[in-house]
């Protein structure tokens, strides 16, 4: 052996050698990646050619490997780290040779090349990553940072430490609207550091409250790394849960979990809220504790710029406060008590089907002994009494077809137990009474009477829908019977609109505020994935954009409005009418609505073309299409170049060797641990999206393999990896800081300034290390 080093150690240290190699070299790192594997390809065969990289396997033959065959280990459960003193033989590092081991690398960056680039099942979800980069450099281009960080300057600046408040404030809002760290960071430290030095704010703090705050784009939904990362652990826990099953003596994952074990983008965002919050709030209490303790380096500062509020502290209270709590309270009462509710009258055309019991018991003994150890014998015998139930009963049922008389007594049922309201109208009218409340709060010395006259058709509303609409009454004839309550209320709400416009934070948060929602929305709550939202953030990012140049050149924007209206004409179209005309017989009030609905979808298509005209007249859509291309392209060639190092680490048995390594502690927590440091240490020479697609896919079948809840092993690498942006000496955010400080902004000001923020992130690591359930509690909530 050379130097000692088994011929697979050594291959591998030849691999991370031409990496890091690559990468310091100062060559492109998209390309760097697929240089080095190629590079170190050629050494390792070279060598291996020669006679000089030996691997040291287990002798198969031997009798004591038999042995342990015979006590029914499974064969992939034995190996050298586990059982040092079986038999060894030596075997070439290729052991069909090198030409081979080519032959099957290049077939196979074609086939994944296929399945993840160009017409897989994931391309669809990688699609998401250019929409969201576009969504994102179009927003940083329309100034949506410069308003927020002077608005909120304004709220958090009398408070010890305000601004630094006021950075991590906007960070976490353009995190979740843009999701570009570079562009984030770069962006306020544009803005924000030579204010915040202006003002006698220590350069430490203020140089690290910025890289800090423009990171949390790497967590907070919607994120290019949970994107990136979830394509990749959709399929690492579904074939690492596969083996664990064959392992346990069972036929499937299926069957050895009692749930499919399926993990996808969007749940991955719903479980990032609570963390990205969490993160967001420690940023924002150490830069406020900081101030408590240093009041000279972190000043209050009155910031007078803007018109002061004339409301009262009760006034605020009770209109900002306890009319929109009490509002959603006694929604949400007469939702709990059938007051307001579902009252469509479809029912299935088939009897429900008797679902099986909780766990197959119909399994090896094997299996079964493995399904106790992980479910409990209290969840197994639970399983056998419900398929004894089951059998005695003559077996699962099928769904069965209903007779015309049970579809009837089916509706009429239904029909009885119908609540008086509507819960889609309800939470209209909410909504919009909020809109009210606000408005009275921000301009208490307006004029009220629209206010007033938007209040009175609330109450009609109401009264209206509870009185003439039933569940019987067709979608064009509720629509005429709302159509004067609603009318009234929408003169008291376009009213409010315009209050709400003289209020600086309002005007400034409201527009991407909407954005984020129907983002974010259509996302968590199931409406549609992740590419489909990212389009429509693109769109209205582009809509946005333009109607801030159009604000800036003295032009209204009404044709950019009424366009981003006509989403909303098109959702109560979809909603409230069956838009299916291909049916047999389609009522005259579906065809009014499909028409209509038409008419809105290529008016917001018209809307957003002129958007992207006024952009282009502007000079803004060329760097935005150059910027979009340029950081997307990056992601896909890194994703290329990355498949070629991991064939090449997976061809002389390197993937298999790291495995087999990190799975012989056996304990899974452990083996977490010694990944989360590797992770860690990493970061300090890798980007996050080297790490993604390389370290990941070796180290996933291990990590993704256990009984952790993937989600949470997720977030955790995610967390994890934003520390790559972080950490001295070769965070990313801390050459984009220096790139743009002023001079007496010196790198080790932003080195110390950034130390007590990672050390803050470590803190957030350890806090979900130990409470996992800050992850899966809006996974398990929304699911429920």
């Amino acid at each position: 052996m050379l130097f000692g080093l088994d011929g697979v150690e050594i291959g591998l240290i030849i691999v991370f050698l031409c990496l890091f190699g690559g990468i310091l070299s100062g060559f492109p790192v998209a390309f760097s990646i697929g240089g080095a594997g190629a590079l170190s390809f050629g050494i390792i065969a070279a060598l291996d050619s020669q006679g000089l990289l030996i691997h040291q396997a287990i002798d198969t033959g031997s009798e004591a490997y038999r042995a342990l065959i015979g006590q029914g280990l499974h064969p992939d459960s034995i190996t050298i780290f586990r059982y040092p003193e079986l038999p060894r033989e030596a075997h070439a590092v290729f052991e069909n040779g090198w030409q081979t081991a080519m032959d099957r690398n290049i077939s196979f960056v074609v086939n994944r090349m296929n399945e993840r680039v160009f017409a897989g099942q994931s391309i669809e979800t990688l699609l998401a990553v250019l929409m969201f980069v576009l969504m994102g450099i179009t927003l940083e281009r329309s100034k949506i940072a410069n308003d927020l960080l002077t608005t909120m300057a304004r709220v958090f600046g009398p408070l010890p430490g305000g601004l630094a408040v006021s950075v991590v404030v906007v960070g976490a809002f353009l995190a979740a609207s843009t999701g570009i760290v570079g562009a984030t960071v770069v962006t306020m430290g544009l803005l924000s550091l030579p204010t915040m030095l202006r003002n006698k704010y220590s350069p430490e703090l203020a140089t690290g409250v910025i890289a800090a705050s423009g990171t949390l784009g790497q967590i907070i939904p919607p994120s290019i790394v949970i994107v990136l990362l979830g394509t990749l652990a959709g399929d690492l826990y579904s074939a690492a849960q596969e083996q664990r099953a064959q392992l346990a003596g069972c036929t499937d994952a299926l069957t050895y979990l009692g749930t499919a074990p399926v993990v996808s983008v969007g749940t991955l965002f719903q479980a990032a809220i609570v963390p990205g919050i969490m993160l967001a709030f420690l940023y924002a209490a150490y830069a406020f504790g900081f101030a408590v303790l240093n009041p000279s380096k972190a000043p209050a500062v009155q910031i007078t710029d803007g018109t002061p509020s004339a409301a009262t502290r009760n006034e605020k209270l009770t209109w900002f406060l306890f009319v929109p709590v009490g509002a959603i309270a006694v929604g949400m009462l007469a939702i709990n008590l059938n007051v307001a509710g579902s009252q469509s009258l479809e029912v299935s055309s088939f009897s429900e089907a008797t679902g099986g019991a909780a766990l197959r018991t119909n399994v090896s003994e094997q299996c079964q002994i493995s399904m106790i150890e992980l479910h409990g014998q209290e969840a197994w015998d639970e399983a056998v009494a419900q398929q004894a139930e089951i059998d005695a009963a003559g077996g699962a049922q099928s769904a069965t077809a209903l007779t015309p008389e049970q579809l009837e007594q089916a509706r009429a049922d239904k029909l009885a137990n119908a609540p008086a309201l509507s819960s889609s109208v309800l939470v209209l009218l909410i909504g919009l009474g909020i809109v009210l409340s606000v408005a009275r709060g921000v301009a208490p010395n307006g004029d009220m009477r629209p206010l007033l006259i938007g209040a009175a058709g609330i109450g009609l509303a109401l009264v209206f829908d509870a009185a003439f609409v039933s569940p019987l009454t067709s979608s064009g004839g509720a629509f005429l019977i709302l159509a004067i309550p609603f009318a009234i209320l929408f003169y008291g709400v376009r009213a409010a609109f315009g209050m709400l416009a003289t209020n600086d934070l309002l005007r400034v948060v409201f527009p991407p505020l909407l954005l984020i929602v129907a983002v974010l929305g259509s996302i968590l709550g199931g409406i549609t994935n992740p590419t489909p939202a990212a389009a429509l953030g693109a769109g209205g990012a582009i809509m946005l954009a333009a109607y801030r140049k159009l604000q800036e050149e003295g032009k209204g924007g009404k044709l950019i409005i009424w366009s981003a209206l006509a989403v909303i004409v098109m959702i109560f179209a979809g909603t409230e009418f069956d838009l299916r005309v291909s049916r047999e017989v389609v009522p005259a009030q579906d065809w009014f609505a499909f028409v209509v609905a038409q008419g809105a979808y290529h008016f917001f298509i018209f809307g957003i073309l002129y958007g992207c005209w006024v952009l282009w007249r502007t000079g803004v859509l060329p760097p935005i299409v150059r910027e979009t291309a340029k950081v997307t392209s990056m992601v896909f060639t890194i994703l290329i170049g990355s498949q070629v190092l991991n064939l090449v680490v997976v061809s002389f048995g390197g993937e298999e060797y790291i495995q087999d390594f990190l799975q012989s502690f056996d304990n899974e927590l452990k083996v977490f641990l010694i990944v989360m440091l590797v992770l860690f240490v990493l970061g300090f020479v890798l980007d996050f999206l080297e790490i993604i697609y390389i370290v990941v896919p070796i180290v996933g079948p291990v990590i993704y393999g256990g009984s952790f809840d993937p989600k949470w092993v997720t977030i955790m690498i995610a967390v994890n990896l934003q520390t790559s942006f972080l950490t001295p000496p070769f965070g990313f955010a801390l050459f984009y800081l220096r790139g743009v400080a002023p001079k007496e902004v010196t790198t080790s000001h932003i080195y110390r300034g950034i130390i007590p923020f990672v050390l803050v992130q470590v803190l957030g690591l350890a806090i979900l290390w130990f409470i996992p359930s800050i992850v899966t509690i809006v996974p398990n909530l929304l699911a429920n």
